[in-house]
């Protein structure tokens, strides 16, 4: 069987795949639609495995990672009295505090790419926490389809305070300044946008393809943004144009980068929307980003 790569497959699979992760579609529709790409030596199971999440070859700073004190842990939900969890990521061996980040996943829970996104976080000087929105419903599932299927049972605004009662958790840690910032992709990239809009001393945000606040809430923002898009992502970059006038408009500090020919998710390394070029220079920036401006 033909080894499949990422110039085998046709644009129209990634925005298919886009419809189908963002509950433009159900799974039926999707795997229809397709079908209809499976032709020659490439088949439907070998096209469908080719685009799905790989997490078992794709974790880059593993759980048990030498330099890390890893581990789960609970925090409350301001709503309906259940318990938040999340992973927190702390370096060995620190002599002093450290600024935090926050950590905000996409819309299918805690899975194991995010995971991994906290303990990069936390080798790069930081302590670091990622929380579960689907804590309150038992946790992130083992799959994303469940996931994105349990996700869809919550409210978002709900998620949006669970994720501030996580930045409470981290701002007021024994071993954290109380300088935090927070990175999120996708629905993660809208709870940053949204958190820079709520939480008056939150010191950074940086949004990857995240939806944009409207434009009323927008003017209200305080923090800093570093703003990561991808250049064929015609859903999130939509907003772009009103989001930019309102911070032009309001003074409101900003950096925003479009990275040209890939696709929404691209920092996502478990699947071929992933784009390592464009991936390694965005972290790089939002590391930098927050160097500048938690560390000041």
């Amino acid at each position: 069987m033909k080894e499949l790569k990422k110039e085998d497959i046709h644009q129209e699979v990634f925005d298919l795949y886009d419809d189908y992760a963002h509950n433009k579609m159900d799974r039926k529709e999707f795997l229809q639609k397709l079908s209809l790409y499976a032709v020659g030596a490439i088949t439907l199971p070998a096209l469908l495995s080719f685009i799905s999440p790989n997490y078992t070859d794709s974790i880059l700073v593993q759980p048990d990672d030498p330099r890390l004190n890893s581990k789960m842990i609970d925090y409350p939900s301001p709503k309906g009295g259940k318990k938040m969890n999340g992973l927190l990521s702390i370096p060995k061996n620190i002599e002093k505090k450290l600024p935090g980040i926050l950590v905000v996943h996409e819309n299918r829970g805690l899975n194991p790419y995010i995971k991994d996104v906290g303990r990069r976080a936390a080798l790069e000087g930081f302590v670091s926490l990622a929380p579960d929105a689907l804590a309150p419903l038992g946790g992130y599932p083992g799959n994303d389809d469940e996931g994105r299927a349990m996700q869809r049972k919550r409210d978002r605004m709900e998620m949006l305070e669970d994720f501030i009662a996580g930045y409470n958790y981290l701002k007021n840690h024994k071993n954290c300044t109380g300088k935090v910032g927070v990175v999120g992709f996708c629905f993660g990239g809208w709870i940053s946008n949204m958190m820079a809009v709520k939480v008056i001393d939150l010191s950074a945000a940086v949004p990857f393809y995240g939806r944009q606040p409207s434009n009323e809430l927008a003017a209200k923002i305080k923090a800093p943004l570093l703003l990561q898009y991808a250049g064929l992502d015609k859903r999130v970059n939509a907003g772009w144009p009103a989001f930019e006038k309102v911070l032009k408009a309001n003074n409101i500090e900003h950096i925003a980068h479009f990275y040209p020919e890939v696709n929404h998710g691209f920092h996502n390394n478990t699947t071929p929307r992933y784009d390592k070029q464009a991936a390694d220079l965005s972290w790089k920036r939002t590391i930098e980003f927050f160097k500048k401006h938690l560390r000041s």
